[in-house]
C-alpha cells in the first residue's frame, strides 16, 4: 500500500509537471509570430493589442520556464539527491503562477497583489532549499557542526541573494530588450518618476526578506528545539537499493 500510495504521488508530480511544462511550450510559435509583427510603438490600444516588447518578455519567460521545469531532474540525477514532493509542488505551482498566469495571462496587471504574493512564495521556498543545502554539506563533512543559528542565517542570506539576482536579471532585461519586468512604466507606456519607478524593485526586495526571515525561524525553531517542522521540506541524498 505504501509503494502504491509512493508511485501515485510519483506520477500525479509528473503529470502536474507535463502540464504546466505544455503551457510554456505551447504559446512560443504565437509568441515568436507577434514578435515579428508587432511593433513597439505604443498607441491608444496598447492596453488590449500590446507592443513588441510585452511578448518578447512572455517568450524570454516561457523559455525560462522550460529550463526551470528541467532543472529538478538535472539535479536528482546528477547529485543523487530526492526533492520533497511539497516542495515540488510549491516549486511547480510558483513556476506555474508567475509565467503563465503572470505575464501570459497577464495576471501581474488584473491582481495588484499577484507579484507580492509569489516573491512572498519564493522567499519561503528559496529559505526551506537554503537549509537543506546547508544540512547536505553538514552531514556530509562530519568533522564539522553547524549551530542551528548559523544554518538559520545561512537560508536567510542564501534566500536574499537569491532574490537581489533575480532582481539583477530584471534590470538586465529590461534594459537590452526594453521589456517591464521591474514594473517601472504602466500598461499604458506611461514611465513612472523617481520613488515610484523604484518602488517595484524594492517592495520585492523587503517582501523576500521578510518571507526569508520567516522561514529561516520557522526552520531555527525546529532544529534548536527538535521540532521536525521542517523534515518534510528537506532535499536528502537517495538511499543506494543495497542500504
Amino acid at each position: 500500500m505504501k509503494k502504491f500510495l509512493e508511485n501515485a504521488k510519483s506520477n500525479m508530480g509528473k503529470i502536474l509537471g507535463t502540464l504546466v511544462l505544455i503551457s510554456f511550450i505551447a504559446p512560443i510559435g504565437f509568441l515568436i509570430y507577434k514578435i515579428a509583427t508587432t511593433s513597439n510603438m505604443v498607441t491608444q490600444n496598447t492596453v488590449v493589442d500590446r507592443v513588441r516588447s510585452d511578448y518578447i518578455l512572455m517568450l524570454l519567460e516561457c523559455i525560462l520556464g522550460i529550463f526551470a521545469m528541467a532543472l529538478p531532474s538535472m539535479l536528482t540525477k546528477k547529485f543523487k539527491i530526492q526533492i520533497p514532493d511539497k516542495i515540488y509542488y510549491l516549486y511547480v505551482l510558483f513556476l506555474y503562477s508567475a509565467i503563465y498566469l503572470g505575464e501570459v495571462r497577464d495576471f501581474y496587471y488584473v491582481i495588484p497583489s499577484w507579484d507580492t504574493i509569489l516573491h512572498s512564495m519564493s522567499g519561503l521556498m528559496l529559505g526551506f532549499f537554503g537549509f537543506s543545502l546547508v544540512d547536505i554539506l553538514n552531514n556530509t563533512n562530519k568533522r564539522v557542526t553547524l549551530s542551528p543559528f548559523f544554518i538559520a542565517f545561512f537560508a536567510f542570506a542564501f534566500a536574499i541573494t537569491v532574490g537581489v539576482i533575480w532582481e539583477v536579471y530584471e534590470f538586465s532585461a529590461d534594459g537590452i530588450f526594453g521589456t517591464n519586468m521591474q514594473k517601472y512604466k504602466l500598461q499604458d507606456g506611461t514611465q513612472l518618476i523617481g520613488r515610484e519607478a523604484l518602488k517595484d524593485t524594492m517592495e520585492d526586495l523587503i517582501v523576500d526578506g521578510g518571507s526569508a526571515l520567516v522561514s529561516s525561524v520557522i526552520g531555527y525553531i525546529s532544529l534548536k528545539y527538535k521540532k521536525g517542522w521542517i523534515n518534510d521540506l528537506r532535499i536528502k541524498f537517495k538511499k543506494n537499493k543495497e542500504e
